[in-house]
Parts: C-alpha cells; sequence; structure tokens
C-alpha cells in the first residue's frame, strides 16, 4: 500500500498536476468599492490674451501647442490713426519751440531795453507771460505724445501667464476690437477634474488615492479639492496627479474613484485556475474529498494579505479552500 502512494505521487509530479497541500476557510472581508468615471485633464489658469488696441493684426507670432512665457510678445496690433496722429503732434511740438524760441529771444530784448529806460516795465510783463503760456502748451502737447506712445505701446500683445497656446482664433490682417482675444493660453499645472453623481458626494473623502485607467505605466492621484456647489446633479472634485499626460487639454480620462466600503467573498489569486475558458479553485468537500469548483470571478483587489480576487458565484462562506502546490 505505502508503495502504492509513493507510486502516485511520482505520476502526479511527473504528469504536471499539483500536490494540494494547505488549505483555508473562505470568508467574507471587507473590500474598497470604486466607481468609475470619466476626467478631463485641465489646466489651473486658462487666460485670454487680449489686445487693448483696436487695429489691424500686423503680426502673430504664436499658434496652438506652442509654449509661451510671461510677458512673452505674442503679436501686434497696429492702428493707422495713431501714427497720423503722432505726425500731427511732433509737427505742433515744432511749431512751439520755434514760437517759444522767438518769445525768449523778444524777452531777453525787452529786459535789455527796459533796463536803458527805452521801454516799459508793462511790456516786458506781456513778453514775459507770452513766454510761459507758451512753455505750458509745450507741457501739454509732449503729454498728450506721452499718452499717444502709451497707446501705441498697447498695440503689443504679451503672453499674461506662462504656459501653452490653446486657441488662436485670429489671423494677421484680421481687424479688432479693444478687448478683443488674441489667443488662449493654459498654464499653471495640469490637473484632472472630475464630474461625480451627486449619490456618491458624502463618500468623497479630500486626500483619498484616485486610479487612473488605460494607461502604462498606471498612475494614481489624490482628490485633492471637492466643490460645495452641485451642478446639473454632479459634485466637481479636482485629482492632483504627477506626470500626468498633457499632449491634449480637455482630454478625457478613465478614473476610478473610492466610494465605499463592501463585503466581499475572495479567494487568493494563485488558488484560480483556467482551463478552457472556464475558471476552477479547489475546496475540500463535507466527506474530505478534493472537488474542483467552476467559478465566476470579478474584480481584483489589493489587501494587506496580498492580491486576491472576488467570487460573484460558485463558492459560500465557511466553505475550505484547498491552496495548490506547484
Amino acid at each position: 500500500m505505502q508503495t502504492l502512494k509513493v507510486v502516485v505521487g511520482l505520476a502526479l509530479l511527473i504528469s504536471g498536476w499539483p500536490i494540494l497541500s494547505t488549505a483555508e476557510e473562505v470568508h467574507l472581508v471587507e473590500v474598497q468599492e470604486w466607481k468609475a468615471v470619466f476626467a478631463r485633464i485641465e489646466t489651473r489658469d486658462r487666460i485670454s490674451a487680449r489686445s487693448q488696441l483696436g487695429g489691424i493684426v500686423k503680426s502673430i507670432e504664436v499658434s496652438e501647442g506652442d509654449t509661451v512665457f510671461e510677458n512673452e510678445v505674442i503679436g501686434l496690433v497696429h492702428d493707422e490713426k495713431l501714427q497720423l496722429q503722432m505726425a500731427a503732434i511732433d509737427a505742433t511740438m515744432v511749431s512751439l519751440e520755434s514760437q517759444l524760441q522767438n518769445a525768449e529771444t523778444e524777452l531777453t530784448r525787452g529786459e535789455t531795453l527796459l533796463a536803458r529806460g527805452s521801454t516799459t516795465a508793462q511790456r516786458v510783463d506781456g513778453l514775459q507771460t507770452e513766454v510761459e503760456v507758451l512753455r505750458g502748451r509745450i507741457s501739454t502737447v509732449s503729454a498728450e505724445r506721452d499718452v499717444l506712445v502709451q497707446r501705441m505701446d498697447e498695440g503689443t500683445v504679451l503672453a499674461p501667464v506662462s504656459g501653452r497656446v490653446l486657441q488662436v482664433p485670429i489671423t494677421r490682417g484680421s481687424v479688432v476690437l479693444p478687448g478683443e482675444s488674441i489667443a488662449v493660453i493654459g498654464g499653471g499645472g495640469f490637473y484632472l477634474r472630475l464630474a461625480v453623481p451627486e449619490r456618491h458626494a458624502a463618500n468623497l473623502v479630500q486626500g483619498d488615492q484616485i486610479h487612473i485607467e488605460g494607461t502604462d505605466p498606471a498612475y494614481t492621484g489624490t482628490l485633492a479639492k471637492i466643490y460645495p456647489l452641485i451642478e446639473n446633479g454632479r459634485v466637481i472634485a479636482d485629482v492632483e496627479v504627477d506626470n500626468l499626460a498633457t499632449e491634449f487639454v480637455d482630454a478625457r480620462v478613465l478614473v476610478r474613484l473610492p466610494i465605499g466600503i463592501r463585503s466581499a467573498l475572495v479567494v487568493p489569486q494563485d488558488a484560480v485556475q483556467s482551463r478552457m475558458g472556464l475558471d476552477f479553485v479547489t475546496i475540500k468537500g463535507q466527506d474530505g474529498s478534493v472537488i474542483e469548483r467552476a467559478v465566476v470571478l470579478g474584480m481584483s483587489h489589493d489587501i494587506e494579505d496580498g492580491v486576491v480576487v472576488e467570487i460573484l458565484s460558485g463558492l459560500r462562506s465557511g466553505e475550505t479552500l484547498v491552496m495548490n502546490n506547484d
């Protein structure tokens, strides 16, 4: 009889069948329940670079996808009327300066004649007043010129923040009004924005770990902020993710977020064998016999004891699972 047992054991080893060694009772455990939702990749700041000056767009230095830095020149708007006004102001300035030069010469001559007694003090006072008036007019025209120069400088469109150019809605030669958008720039970093059904609002906890699906390698993020305002039956939340792919802004990403704890019947992942499209686990019958049972598998879970797989049907709590040592 002992010889027969040895022969059977050797036959099992040669044939590749596992030798059944350890057993443990199947029981319910608490697992994290996840909700799959879509999130959007967004930028923290989305600001329009606007023209402060109305006119014709002479140049656009950026296109969609370009990276820009704060205060970098991204376009130029030109108004022909400002050039004409500048020419008129310069001509007025030349005329006033010539008049001032003549007035100062007359004043000097009048002061000389007054010292000789050949003219009156009233005449000299009149000449002095004329000089002061011309100097005041020159100051006024100079201030007007400074204002005009400032308006012309406003035709240079600068990037309001550092980031990526998302949209350029106008082209070279377009006519724009003051305040019209020249380019839309996204900056301040990237994050994921979720819209979660409001029935799960109470289960969202700031600081929870979020799993990002469909990426290689897999990413995890942190639920950074939950907004109190519910819009269209959904709670808005932001997720911080390191190494987030940012090739496309507003791209949708599938994520899983924790929404609660539930009980599930699980077995170690190594206890499941798959053959011919079916999944089996080995259990010990009530009479001590070893039985292979077909089961339907659910999701895998990572718990303290390792990776386990949920059993949806085919096992009951309290049954004895027999582990296989290959």
